[in-house]
């Protein structure tokens, strides 16, 4: 509570804090505004018939919007998605990446760029949607588009798309004027929000005698273990000692101090998981279009449940960890800089040899970092699965909860200790763990 009344007294910060809520409200009402043409009810029991599917992992992350097909009912996802090609591109094409080694005059121009992306994938997403729904029927086989035909085509991509704009437009002014990343407090509302529909399910069922009593004190303890676990992992580093080569100029010596590197565990963050369940809902999301016998029998060996779907879920969370992370920290870069600025670890040659050290330590991370990931997604999935416990204990939906948290607490610390205030929390502050 003392840090919650110190933070209230920071004009600023109470100014930034206040912005986000707004923002986040604004989103929150555009969620509940249905686009025209839709026959909700008819695609509210869609969703729920198919809710293992890419369907409803899609609708959780926008916080139910796709099932009640809002105006934001694309999310946020054309706009990761837009910033993960790009990402991407600057491996492959040369421009890019002279442009992000710029500053800030060349990230401005590729947010520019991801911005068009993600106008460019929502305009063709919007379509898809638009017109997958004209042909689709609700469990008792009534139209979910009300008046099929050309003009609802094009009315609903305009207004998926301008939404998804909108939405974008308000990650970028909370990420500006608020505090936190916006994009990603977008994603963490949309999850949130969810919770407590989930948690009164939850209660009903235990009453209901679905759920066994003497269960619920083992499943508060296991809730708190994963986020302590989470947090932990989130929170831990490597860090190689640097130091610096004394420089004389004229009669004074620079240089000579000692500082770290500091490595992440889970350099990749929640991307590979992102990735690998959009893979694998798709056996799940294609058979429920497709009625062939060895499709159906395909989607069923790779439903979630199985054995199949589980090792080619850990196996490509995995495969992203080592993608990711090889694609975004580059051990060369990192050695050249550090031998033009005069560092180098200590035992280790500078140049060559310090990439080839941070590239071993690097991989040995991204194990642990892989490990930790098919833990936290997979273990609590199971006990979901086995005991009927419908909300999100686990899985990519906890690891942003959690990361976005961490990281927006770690922005409130910063502006309280410019400030010379105690901190957010007085015991547990948010560093790095070594």
């Amino acid at each position: 509570m003392s840090g919650l009344q110190s933070a209230a007294n920071i004009p600023e910060l109470r100014r930034r804090v206040f912005f986000t809520l707004i923002m986040l409200a604004v989103y929150r009402i555009g969620v509940q505004i249905p686009t025209p043409g839709i026959n909700g009810e008819a695609l509210s029991a869609f969703f729920n018939q198919n809710a293992g599917t890419l369907f409803g992992m899609f609708n959780m992350f926008s916080g139910g919007a796709l099932e009640n097909f809002s105006i934001f009912a694309l999310g946020i996802m054309p706009y990761i998605s837009a910033s993960i090609i790009i990402q991407l591109l600057t491996v492959v094409i040369p421009q890019l990446e002279a442009l992000k080694k710029e500053g800030q005059a060349g990230n401005r121009k590729i947010t520019q760029y991801t911005r068009y992306g993600t106008v460019v994938l929502s305009v063709i997403q919007g379509t898809f949607i638009a017109t997958g729904l004209q042909g689709m029927t609700g469990p008792g086989g009534e139209a979910i588009v009300l008046q099929p035909g050309i003009q609802f085509q094009l009315m609903t991509m305009l207004t998926l798309t301008s939404g998804t704009a909108f939405i974008m437009w308000l990650g970028e002014q909370m990420t500006e004027r608020g505090i936190g990343n916006g994009i990603s407090l977008i994603i963490f509302a949309g999850i949130v929000a969810r919770g407590p529909a989930a948690i009164v399910n939850s209660i009903q069922l235990v009453q209901a005698g679905e759920i066994p009593m003497f269960f619920v004190p083992f499943l508060v303890l296991f809730m708190f273990a994963v986020v302590a676990i989470i947090v932990f992992f989130e929170t831990s580093q490597r860090r190689i000692p640097i130091q610096y080569a004394k420089r004389v100029v004229g009669r004074k010596v620079y240089g000579g101090q000692s500082s770290h590197l500091p490595l992440k565990i889970n350099v990749s963050g929640v991307i590979p998981p992102i990735f690998a369940s959009s893979i694998m809902m798709f056996p799940a999301t294609i058979g429920s279009f497709i009625q062939i016998d060895w499709v159906q029998r395909v989607s069923a060996a790779m439903s979630p449940g199985t054995v199949y779907y589980y090792i080619c879920y850990i196996g490509m969370i995995v495969f992203f960890c080592f993608f990711y992370t090889a694609v975004t920290f580059k051990p060369d870069d990192v050695a050249e800089n550090l031998k033009k600025n005069g560092g180098f670890i200590p035992g280790i040659r500078p140049g060559k040899r310090t990439a080839e050290f941070i590239d071993k330590v690097l991989t040995r991370l991204t194990v642990v970092g892989a490990i930790y990931l098919s833990a936290v997604c997979v273990l609590p999935t199971l006990l979901i699965q086995q005991f009927n416990i419908p909300f999100f204990f686990g899985g990519t939906a906890l690891l942003i909860v959690v990361g976005v948290g961490i990281d927006t607490i770690s922005q409130i610390e910063s502006h309280l200790h410019m400030r010379n205030y105690e901190g957010f929390m007085k015991q547990g502050k948010i560093k790095g763990r070594k």
